[in-house]
Protein backbone atom coordinates (compact mmCIF):
# COMPACT_ATOMS: atom_id res chain seq x y z
CA UNK A 1 0.00 0.00 0.00
CA UNK A 2 1.18 3.35 -0.62
CA UNK A 3 1.76 5.26 2.83
CA UNK A 4 2.31 8.44 1.12
CA UNK A 5 -1.60 9.09 0.32
CA UNK A 6 -2.73 7.29 3.38
CA UNK A 7 -4.87 10.00 5.24
CA UNK A 8 -5.90 12.06 2.20
CA UNK A 9 -8.55 13.94 2.36
CA UNK A 10 -11.38 13.26 -0.38
CA UNK A 11 -14.41 14.79 -1.70
CA UNK A 12 -16.54 12.90 -3.58
CA UNK A 13 -20.32 13.85 -5.46
CA UNK A 14 -22.68 11.68 -6.59
CA UNK A 15 -21.46 8.82 -3.93
CA UNK A 16 -24.58 7.07 -3.06
CA UNK A 17 -24.54 4.71 -5.89
CA UNK A 18 -22.64 3.33 -8.61
CA UNK A 19 -18.66 4.96 -9.55
CA UNK A 20 -19.42 7.22 -6.54
CA UNK A 21 -19.77 4.31 -4.19
CA UNK A 22 -17.32 2.27 -5.55
CA UNK A 23 -14.58 5.24 -5.31
CA UNK A 24 -15.15 5.86 -1.87
CA UNK A 25 -15.06 2.11 -0.58
CA UNK A 26 -11.83 1.78 -2.51
CA UNK A 27 -10.50 4.52 -1.26
CA UNK A 28 -11.24 4.53 2.11
CA UNK A 29 -9.81 0.55 2.06
CA UNK A 30 -6.80 2.10 1.20
CA UNK A 31 -6.76 4.62 4.60
CA UNK A 32 -8.16 8.18 2.63
CA UNK A 33 -10.85 9.83 4.60
CA UNK A 34 -13.30 9.99 2.06
CA UNK A 35 -16.79 12.54 2.13
CA UNK A 36 -19.60 11.65 0.55
CA UNK A 37 -21.88 14.26 -0.60
CA UNK A 38 -25.36 13.30 -2.54
CA UNK A 39 -28.87 14.28 -2.32
CA UNK A 40 -30.00 10.63 -1.36
CA UNK A 41 -28.61 10.99 2.16
CA UNK A 42 -29.84 7.57 3.59
CA UNK A 43 -27.62 5.93 0.91
CA UNK A 44 -24.79 7.71 2.19
CA UNK A 45 -25.16 7.07 5.52
CA UNK A 46 -25.52 2.84 4.98
CA UNK A 47 -22.48 3.50 2.52
CA UNK A 48 -20.34 5.29 5.54
CA UNK A 49 -21.18 2.55 8.38
CA UNK A 50 -20.23 -0.02 5.78
CA UNK A 51 -17.29 2.03 5.57
CA UNK A 52 -16.77 2.16 9.43
CA UNK A 53 -17.23 -1.20 9.64
CA UNK A 54 -14.49 -2.30 7.63
CA UNK A 55 -12.08 0.09 9.58
CA UNK A 56 -12.17 3.46 7.34
CA UNK A 57 -13.07 6.83 7.80
CA UNK A 58 -16.29 8.48 5.65
CA UNK A 59 -18.40 11.65 6.38
CA UNK A 60 -21.68 12.45 4.86
CA UNK A 61 -23.13 15.49 3.96
CA UNK A 62 -26.30 16.15 2.21
CA UNK A 63 -25.20 17.79 -1.52
CA UNK A 64 -26.80 19.44 -4.62
CA UNK A 65 -24.18 19.88 -7.22
CA UNK A 66 -26.60 22.46 -8.93
CA UNK A 67 -26.61 24.62 -6.34
CA UNK A 68 -23.16 26.51 -5.47
CA UNK A 69 -24.09 27.21 -2.00
CA UNK A 70 -24.54 23.50 -1.17
CA UNK A 71 -21.11 22.77 -2.83
CA UNK A 72 -19.39 25.62 -1.08
CA UNK A 73 -21.15 24.33 2.16
CA UNK A 74 -19.85 20.71 1.36
CA UNK A 75 -16.49 21.67 0.96
CA UNK A 76 -16.39 23.59 4.54
CA UNK A 77 -18.36 20.58 6.18
CA UNK A 78 -14.81 18.72 4.93
CA UNK A 79 -12.43 21.59 5.74
CA UNK A 80 -14.32 21.70 9.51
CA UNK A 81 -13.57 17.72 9.84
CA UNK A 82 -10.11 17.15 9.03
CA UNK A 83 -8.20 20.80 8.48
CA UNK A 84 -7.77 20.67 4.41
CA UNK A 85 -9.10 18.98 0.87
CA UNK A 86 -6.53 17.28 -1.23
CA UNK A 87 -8.54 15.78 -4.10
CA UNK A 88 -12.35 16.19 -4.67
CA UNK A 89 -14.35 14.12 -7.06
CA UNK A 90 -16.58 15.87 -9.37
CA UNK A 91 -18.62 12.65 -10.33
CA UNK A 92 -21.88 13.50 -10.07
CA UNK A 93 -23.92 13.25 -13.63
CA UNK A 94 -27.21 12.62 -15.35
CA UNK A 95 -27.96 10.87 -18.68
CA UNK A 96 -31.40 11.17 -19.55
CA UNK A 97 -31.04 10.30 -23.40
CA UNK A 98 -33.53 10.92 -26.05
CA UNK A 99 -33.23 12.92 -29.80
CA UNK A 100 -33.16 16.56 -30.71
CA UNK A 101 -36.70 15.77 -32.01
CA UNK A 102 -38.15 15.04 -29.04
CA UNK A 103 -37.67 18.00 -27.35
CA UNK A 104 -36.97 17.37 -24.03
CA UNK A 105 -36.38 20.56 -22.85
CA UNK A 106 -36.28 19.89 -19.17
CA UNK A 107 -34.26 17.05 -19.02
CA UNK A 108 -32.00 19.07 -20.88
CA UNK A 109 -31.45 21.53 -18.56
CA UNK A 110 -31.07 18.96 -15.98
CA UNK A 111 -28.27 17.12 -17.65
CA UNK A 112 -26.13 20.74 -18.36
CA UNK A 113 -27.39 21.70 -14.70
CA UNK A 114 -25.99 18.94 -12.95
CA UNK A 115 -22.60 17.65 -15.65
CA UNK A 116 -21.43 21.19 -16.40
CA UNK A 117 -22.91 23.88 -13.59
CA UNK A 118 -21.89 20.83 -10.97
CA UNK A 119 -18.40 20.21 -12.14
CA UNK A 120 -18.06 23.86 -12.16
CA UNK A 121 -19.61 24.19 -8.79
CA UNK A 122 -17.23 21.74 -7.63
CA UNK A 123 -14.13 23.52 -8.86
CA UNK A 124 -15.32 27.35 -7.51
CA UNK A 125 -15.43 26.01 -3.93
CA UNK A 126 -12.86 23.21 -3.64
CA UNK A 127 -9.67 25.85 -6.06
CA UNK A 128 -9.54 28.43 -3.69
CA UNK A 129 -9.15 26.37 -0.54
CA UNK A 130 -6.46 23.99 -2.57
CA UNK A 131 -4.71 27.50 -4.13
CA UNK A 132 -4.18 28.38 -0.08
CA UNK A 133 -3.08 24.94 0.26
CA UNK A 134 -0.51 25.42 -2.68
CA UNK A 135 -1.64 21.81 -3.24
CA UNK A 136 -4.42 19.41 -4.15
CA UNK A 137 -6.05 17.39 -7.08
CA UNK A 138 -9.19 17.93 -9.10
CA UNK A 139 -10.71 14.80 -10.86
CA UNK A 140 -13.64 15.45 -12.86
CA UNK A 141 -15.71 12.33 -14.14
CA UNK A 142 -16.49 12.56 -18.05
CA UNK A 143 -17.44 9.62 -20.55
CA UNK A 144 -16.77 8.51 -23.54
CA UNK A 145 -19.30 10.97 -24.93
CA UNK A 146 -16.46 13.64 -24.21
CA UNK A 147 -15.07 11.90 -27.16
CA UNK A 148 -18.19 10.83 -30.05
CA UNK A 149 -21.38 11.67 -30.35
CA UNK A 150 -23.97 9.13 -31.30
CA UNK A 151 -27.80 9.42 -32.11
CA UNK A 152 -30.08 10.32 -28.47
CA UNK A 153 -27.17 11.62 -26.79
CA UNK A 154 -26.31 15.03 -28.24
CA UNK A 155 -26.85 16.90 -25.47
CA UNK A 156 -25.38 14.28 -23.09
CA UNK A 157 -21.97 14.56 -25.10
CA UNK A 158 -22.13 18.47 -25.22
CA UNK A 159 -21.89 18.41 -21.70
CA UNK A 160 -19.42 15.74 -21.38
CA UNK A 161 -16.99 17.96 -24.28
CA UNK A 162 -17.67 20.64 -21.72
CA UNK A 163 -16.28 18.63 -18.62
CA UNK A 164 -13.33 17.53 -21.11
CA UNK A 165 -12.66 21.53 -21.89
CA UNK A 166 -13.12 23.04 -18.71
CA UNK A 167 -10.70 20.36 -16.89
CA UNK A 168 -8.12 20.89 -19.71
CA UNK A 169 -8.79 24.98 -19.15
CA UNK A 170 -8.73 24.55 -15.20
CA UNK A 171 -5.21 22.77 -16.03
CA UNK A 172 -3.25 25.22 -17.88
CA UNK A 173 -4.47 27.83 -15.68
CA UNK A 174 -3.47 26.52 -12.24
CA UNK A 175 -0.10 24.71 -12.69
CA UNK A 176 3.08 23.92 -10.58
CA UNK A 177 0.75 22.82 -7.76
CA UNK A 178 -2.39 21.72 -8.67
CA UNK A 179 -3.28 18.47 -10.49
CA UNK A 180 -6.11 18.09 -12.93
CA UNK A 181 -7.52 14.68 -13.75
CA UNK A 182 -9.94 13.64 -16.44
CA UNK A 183 -11.65 10.02 -16.25
CA UNK A 184 -13.76 9.29 -19.47
CA UNK A 185 -15.27 5.77 -18.60
CA UNK A 186 -16.85 3.81 -21.19
CA UNK A 187 -19.75 1.17 -20.65
CA UNK A 188 -19.94 1.10 -16.63
CA UNK A 189 -22.92 -0.68 -14.92
CA UNK A 190 -24.54 1.80 -13.17
CA UNK A 191 -28.12 3.51 -12.13
CA UNK A 192 -27.48 6.58 -15.22
CA UNK A 193 -30.18 4.52 -17.42
CA UNK A 194 -32.62 4.62 -15.22
CA UNK A 195 -32.87 8.25 -15.74
CA UNK A 196 -33.81 7.82 -19.72
CA UNK A 197 -37.76 8.40 -20.29
CA UNK A 198 -37.27 8.28 -23.97
CA UNK A 199 -38.31 4.90 -25.38
CA UNK A 200 -35.59 5.50 -28.32
CA UNK A 201 -32.97 6.48 -25.70
CA UNK A 202 -33.92 3.38 -23.26
CA UNK A 203 -33.29 0.97 -27.02
CA UNK A 204 -29.91 2.66 -27.63
CA UNK A 205 -28.49 2.17 -24.19
CA UNK A 206 -29.68 -1.14 -23.55
CA UNK A 207 -27.76 -2.25 -27.18
CA UNK A 208 -24.85 0.24 -25.95
CA UNK A 209 -24.64 -1.25 -22.48
CA UNK A 210 -24.66 -4.89 -23.87
CA UNK A 211 -20.87 -5.07 -22.89
CA UNK A 212 -20.38 -3.31 -19.39
CA UNK A 213 -17.89 -3.16 -16.25
CA UNK A 214 -17.85 -2.85 -13.49
CA UNK A 215 -18.21 1.03 -11.16
CA UNK A 216 -14.47 -0.79 -9.26
CA UNK A 217 -12.47 -0.61 -12.47
CA UNK A 218 -13.14 2.84 -12.13
CA UNK A 219 -12.42 3.73 -8.62
CA UNK A 220 -9.39 1.70 -9.58
CA UNK A 221 -8.18 3.99 -12.20
CA UNK A 222 -9.64 7.37 -9.74
CA UNK A 223 -6.71 5.68 -7.37
CA UNK A 224 -4.40 5.39 -9.79
CA UNK A 225 -4.26 8.88 -10.81
CA UNK A 226 -4.38 10.27 -6.96
CA UNK A 227 -0.90 7.44 -6.17
CA UNK A 228 0.95 9.22 -8.50
CA UNK A 229 3.65 11.47 -6.94
CA UNK A 230 2.85 15.29 -6.47
CA UNK A 231 4.83 16.05 -9.87
CA UNK A 232 3.48 13.56 -11.71
CA UNK A 233 -0.34 14.57 -13.18
CA UNK A 234 -2.26 11.98 -15.40
CA UNK A 235 -4.29 14.47 -16.84
CA UNK A 236 -6.85 12.18 -19.22
CA UNK A 237 -7.53 8.32 -19.12
CA UNK A 238 -10.08 6.50 -21.19
CA UNK A 239 -11.85 3.24 -19.42
CA UNK A 240 -14.02 1.19 -21.45
CA UNK A 241 -14.56 -2.63 -21.50
CA UNK A 242 -11.64 -4.42 -23.74
CA UNK A 243 -14.19 -6.01 -25.73
CA UNK A 244 -16.41 -2.93 -26.67
CA UNK A 245 -16.40 -1.27 -29.83
CA UNK A 246 -16.85 2.44 -28.18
Amino acid sequence: MNTVNQGKVVLITGASSGIGEATALYLAARGMHVILGARRTERLDALAARIAREGGSAAVRSLDVTSLESMKDFVAFALERHGRIDVIVNNAGVMPLSKLEAGKVDEWNRMIDVNVRGVLHGIAAALPVMQRQRSGQVINLASIGAYTVSPTAAVYCATKFAVAAISEGLRQEVGGDIRVTVVSPGVVESELADSISDPGGREEMRAFRQVAIKPEAIARTIHFAIEQPADVDVSEIIVRPTASAY
